[in-house]
C-alpha cells in the first residue's frame, strides 16, 4: 500500500466536508489526550516519591562563648554531644523510639550469665580519612576512657570492664558482675586510633578543642567538619558540617548542616523570625509565641526529673528527717508547673514509675502546709519573737570532767581541775596548774565542796556531785541559735529561676527562708566546678537526665557520694544499697522492678530530697523541614538520631514490579 504523497497530504482538507473535518479534529485531540493520560498514568504507576539529596539545615543553638570538644571522650556539653552525633558512631545507638539497635555492630551476643558481651562489626566500615575502621579503635576509645590521665568524665562506666580483641571485626567485654544495663554503655561513640594514638594526655584535650588549628576530626559519623568561623571577639559563630562520604549507613539526604551560635535567645528568636535557621529549642517556654506558623513544635519525651538535692554535710537544719519531710510537704508542685509553664508532669520518684512502667512509690508528699508546720515544730523549730522559726540547741562543751579524782591523781584531768579552781582566788589561793593531786589541791576541793556542793561538808574526792558543779561553773554547755534557713543553688536560666523563686515563697509559707544563688551559664563549668565537684551547697536545683534503662545506681548509691560520682545529696543507706546493688546484677526484668520498687519507698521515706517535674524537650523545627520522627530520647543530642530521613525536597525516581 502506498503512503499519500506530500502534495496530496496538502489537500487533505480539501476534500472532507465540514461535518467530516470536525469529527477527524476531535478524534485527534482524544488521541492525543489518551496518549498524554496514559503516559502520565504509567509515570505515576511506576515512579515513586522520595526524598532529593540537596538542601541544607541551620540549626540555632544557644551557647556560651567557651571551647568546643568535640572529642566522645569528653564531650559533656549539649553542643559537644550533638556534634559527637552528627560526627561519630558508636558500637550501637538509639532509635527515634528510644530502642537501643545495632549501629557500627552486625551483631551481639551475650554469654555467662551476662558476664560477657561480643561485638561483630559490618565488613567494610571507613573513617572518613579513608582509614579501616577495626576493632582496634573500640579497644582504644574504651582504654582511653580508662586511663585517668586523660580525665574523662565517662571513666566510671567502664571501671571493672576489660576488652579482649577476638578478630579485626570482634571484641570482647568481660564483666566482673553482671550489669544488665551495660548495652547502654556500648552507644558511646569510638574515635580513631590511628588519629590519637601517639597524642600524649597533656595534649589530648588541646588537641580536640574546636579551632581552625584543630580541624582535623575524623569521624565515622553521617557528616563530617568543613570548616567554621569566628566573631571578632575570637568566639565560634557557625560551623558547617557535610557529607560524609564514606558513611556505612544510609546516605543522608541533606548536603550540609549549619550551627549557628547566640548569647542570648532573644537574638536565637529574631533569628528563626527571619528564617534565618531552621531548627532550634528555648529555654522560656512563653517565647513560643513569639514565632509565626511557619514552626512545628516536637515535644520530646525524655527520662528527665527536676530536683532540689539536699546537702546535710553543709547545712546543720538538713541533717534532721523530720526538717527534710517538711520541706516535701510544703511544695505545690502542681502550681510551679503550671505558674512556669512548664511541659512536663508531677514527680515524687526518682526511677519515674510512667516512663519506665513501675508501680508508684508507696508514700508520697501531697502538698500539705499544715502537716510541713507540724513536723517542723516537731523536731523543734518555733516561731520566735520576730516571727522566724528558730531551735534553740544545746552544744556540749569541749571538755567535761568524767573521772573520779583524788590525792595521787595525775593527768590532764587534773591540769583542767587546777585551772578551774584558779578561777576562785579565794578557794584556791596558790593557783598552781602542775597536774599533780597534791594537799594543796586537795584542800582547794575541800573549800569548793562546802561552798557549792549542796551537803558536802567537803572530802576532798571529785565525786559525781563535785564534777556536775566544776562542769557546770567551768565548762558549761552553750545554747545555739539554729535559724531555718539555708541556700539554694540554681543556674542562672529563666526557667529554674522561676522555678526557684516558687520555691522560696511557698517554702517561706511554712516558716522556712532561702537565699538563691544564681549561678551564671557563662562559663557553663562553673556550676560543675566551684559546686558540684566540691559539694559547695546546701540544697540544689537542677535536673537529672537518666538512661533509657533505667539505673539508679550512680545517683543514690553510697559509693557516688564523692566526685566523680553523681549522688548529689551525699545519701547513704545501706539497705539501699544492697537493693541497688542487687538489681543492677540481675538478668530478670521481674526482680529488677521489684528491687527498683523497694528502693524507691525507702528513699522516699528518707526525704534525701525533693522531686519536682518531668520536663519534655520542646524542638522546634521548620515547616520546610521533612522526615523527623523522633518520639523518645534519652539525650538532647539523639534528636539527630535518625538525621539520615531528614529532607526538604523531594524527586520521583522509577521503580519496576
Amino acid at each position: 500500500m502506498k503512503l499519500p504523497s506530500k502534495n496530496q497530504w496538502r489537500h487533505f482538507f480539501k476534500i472532507l466536508s465540514k461535518r467530516e473535518r470536525i469529527a477527524f479534529f476531535i478524534f485527534l485531540f482524544l488521541f492525543l489526550f489518551s496518549g498524554i493520560f496514559l503516559s502520565v498514568c504509567c509515570y505515576f504507576e511506576h515512579t515513586k516519591i522520595v526524598p532529593a539529596e540537596e538542601g541544607i539545615f541551620t540549626e540555632g543553638v544557644i551557647v556560651s562563648p567557651v571551647p568546643i570538644y568535640i572529642n566522645p571522650i569528653y564531650a559533656s556539653n549539649d553542643i559537644d554531644r550533638d556534634l559527637v552525633e552528627l560526627i561519630f558512631s558508636g558500637l550501637m545507638k538509639y532509635d527515634g523510639q528510644g530502642q537501643i539497635i545495632p549501629d557500627l555492630a552486625k551483631n551481639y551476643e551475650s554469654k555467662e550469665d551476662g558476664k560477657v558481651y561480643e561485638f561483630y562489626l559490618k565488613e567494610n566500615l571507613f573513617w572518613q580519612d579513608g582509614s579501616p575502621f577495626t576493632a582496634d579503635d573500640v579497644i582504644f576509645t574504651i582504654e582511653t576512657i580508662k586511663n585517668p590521665d586523660y580525665k574523662s568524665p565517662f571513666r566510671a562506666n567502664w571501671l571493672g570492664v576489660e576488652l579482649e580483641k577476638i578478630n579485626d571485626l570482634g571484641v570482647r567485654f568481660r564483666l566482673k558482675n553482671p550489669y544488665f544495663p551495660f548495652l547502654e554503655n556500648t552507644i558511646l561513640k569510638i574515635i580513631p586510633k590511628h588519629i590519637w594514638q601517639d597524642v600524649t594526655p597533656q595534649n589530648f584535650l588541646l588537641r580536640n578543642t574546636l579551632s581552625p588549628e584543630n580541624l582535623n576530626l575524623v569521624g565515622s559519623g553521617p557528616y563530617k567538619l568543613e570548616g567554621l568561623k569566628k566573631n571578632g571577639k575570637g568566639d565560634i559563630e557557625s560551623l558547617t558540617l557535610v557529607q560524609n562520604p564514606n558513611y556505612f549507613g544510609n546516605k543522608p539526604n541533606l548536603q550540609k548542616i549549619n550551627f549557628l551560635f547566640f548569647e542570648k535567645e532573644e537574638e536565637l528568636i529574631e533569628a528563626a523570625q527571619k528564617n534565618e535557621i531552621q531548627g532550634l529549642s528555648l529555654n522560656s517556654p512563653e517565647n513560643l509565641n513569639k514565632l509565626n506558623q511557619n514552626w512545628i513544635t516536637y515535644e520530646l519525651s525524655l527520662p528527665r526529673y527536676f530536683v532540689v538535692f539536699f546537702n546535710p554535710d553543709k547545712s546543720k537544719i538538713l541533717t534532721e528527717e523530720g526538717v527534710r519531710q517538711a520541706l516535701n510537704y510544703g511544695v505545690n508542685k502542681k502550681e510551679i508547673i503550671e505558674k512556669a509553664k512548664i511541659s512536663g508532669e508531677v514527680v515524687d520518684s526518682p526511677i519515674l514509675p510512667e516512663i519506665y512502667g513501675f508501680q508508684p512509690p508507696t508514700s508520697q508528699y501531697e502538698f500539705n502546709q499544715e502537716k510541713a508546720v507540724e513536723l517542723l515544730e516537731k523536731a523543734g523549730f518555733v516561731k520566735d519573737e520576730t516571727g522566724q522559726r528558730v531551735k534553740i540547741v544545746k552544744k556540749d562543751p569541749a571538755f567535761q570532767f568524767k573521772s573520779a579524782l583524788q590525792m595521787g591523781s595525775k593527768g590532764t584531768e587534773v591540769e583542767k581541775l587546777q585551772e578551774c579552781l584558779k578561777k576562785f582566788p579565794e578557794i584556791y589561793p596558790e593557783g598552781e596548774v602542775t597536774g599533780n593531786f597534791g594537799e594543796k589541791t586537795k584542800k582547794a576541793v575541800i573549800n569548793f565542796q562546802k561552798q557549792y556542793v549542796e551537803g558536802s561538808e567537803g572530802t576532798g574526792l571529785v565525786g559525781s556531785k563535785t564534777r556536775a558543779e566544776l562542769n557546770e561553773m567551768c565548762f558549761p554547755s552553750v545554747e545555739e541559735k539554729l535559724q531555718l534557713k539555708f541556700s539554694l543553688v540554681t543556674v542562672d536560666q529563666p526557667l529554674l529561676a522561676e522555678v526557684a523563686s516558687l520555691l522560696k515563697t511557698q517554702w517561706k509559707a511554712i516558716g522556712v527562708e532561702i537565699e538563691i544563688i544564681s549561678v551564671p551559664t557563662s562559663p557553663t563549668s562553673q556550676l560543675e566546678k566551684d559546686f558540684i565537684k566540691p559539694r559547695e551547697y546546701d540544697a540544689l536545683l537542677v535536673g537529672e537526665v537518666l538512661g533509657l534503662i533505667p539505673d539508679p545506681f550512680p545517683f543514690w548509691h553510697s559509693s557516688q557520694k564523692k566526685d566523680p560520682g553523681l549522688n548529689l545529696a551525699d545519701y547513704e543507706n545501706k539497705d539501699v544499697d544492697t537493693l541497688l546493688e542487687e538489681a543492677r546484677r540481675s538478668l530478670s526484668e521481674a526482680e529488677r522492678k521489684e528491687k527498683l520498687e523497694r528502693f524507691q519507698n525507702l528513699l522516699i521515706d528518707d526525704a534525701p530530697a525533693v522531686f519536682l517535674y518531668t520536663q519534655n524537650y520542646l524542638y522546634l523545627i521548620s515547616k520546610e523541614i521533612n522526615g523527623f520522627d523522633v518520639k523518645r530520647i534519652s539525650d538532647l543530642s539523639q534528636r539527630f538520631s535518625e538525621i539520615e530521613e531528614w529532607y526538604i525536597k523531594t524527586k520521583r525516581v522509577w521503580q519496576w514490579k
